[in-house]
């Protein structure tokens, strides 16, 4: 059974030894995001949590004891999709956004948020303006050597997402590593990829938490309402 906490932990512990970036975009439910981060300081891993500036996302509570934890929260910015591409309201409300969210924890990486229904992408935003400008230190797809740093995400609810993804890819690399054999579809292949040597060992992975669940009517309601937008986004938006 894939994509419960259990196999999470599994997944944490064959990751020991190797330098992996554990990123976690919380785009909804924070409270899976806020049993994660407990269950990763009790495994001893440090990750970094990008918060929405949206009510499903954003719960002050959350935010505040995740940090406590000695994990990093980041901004997971929208703002193209949510001012209809008008770059000077963006660039206004990523500010306001980031201001509110600093008096939270420490911000010092932001990360964009795919939005697949719409048709502007936020990095485009970094065109005209610069984030450093503000002490943002990293946005991961901007900011990371993917010459050596292997990419893993579980967006569509499966490790081989970037089939179903409108923008969590990374192109040119994402064929080599095709060729290279790091493909991986489930959680239990990269477990046993990390057990016997052939998974690569430095490595990002994004998880989306609302994701995580135990076994039960939460867990089959994601798992539907996932292969629902994949077979909208292969259809429609890829």
């Amino acid at each position: 059974m894939d994509f419960t906490l259990k196999r999470y932990r599994t997944l944490l512990r064959a990751l020991k030894g190797r330098t992996v970036i554990l990123r976690h975009d919380v785009d909804k439910r924070p409270g899976n995001s806020l049993r994660i981060a407990r269950m990763e300081a009790e495994e001893g891993w440090k990750a970094v949590y990008y918060f929405r500036a949206v009510p499903c996302s954003w719960d002050e509570k959350v935010i505040q004891e995740i940090a406590a934890l000695g994990h990093e929260v980041g901004y997971h910015y929208e703002c193209l999709t949510t001012c209809h591409g008008d770059l000077e309201a963006a660039w206004a409300d990523f500010q306001k956004n980031l201001s509110a969210l600093r008096k939270l924890a420490p911000v010092r990486s932001i990360c964009m948020h795919g939005s697949p229904r719409s048709p502007w992408d936020s990095r485009d935003l970094w065109k005209h303006y610069d984030y450093k400008a503000l002490g943002i230190e990293t946005e991961p797809y901007l900011d990371t050597d993917f010459s050596t740093t292997f990419y893993l995400t579980d967006t569509g609810r499966r490790w081989d997402g970037w089939k179903s993804s409108v923008r969590d890819k990374i192109p040119h690399w994402q064929e080599i590593w095709v060729a290279q054999g790091l493909v991986y579809h489930s959680t239990g292949q990269i477990i046993r990829a990390a057990e016997d040597g052939t998974l690569p060992k430095k490595l990002m992975i994004t998880t989306h938490p609302q994701r995580w669940e135990p076994f039960g009517l939460r867990w089959m309601e994601e798992a539907i309402a996932q292969w629902a937008k994949n077979l909208v986004k292969r259809w429609f938006f890829i």
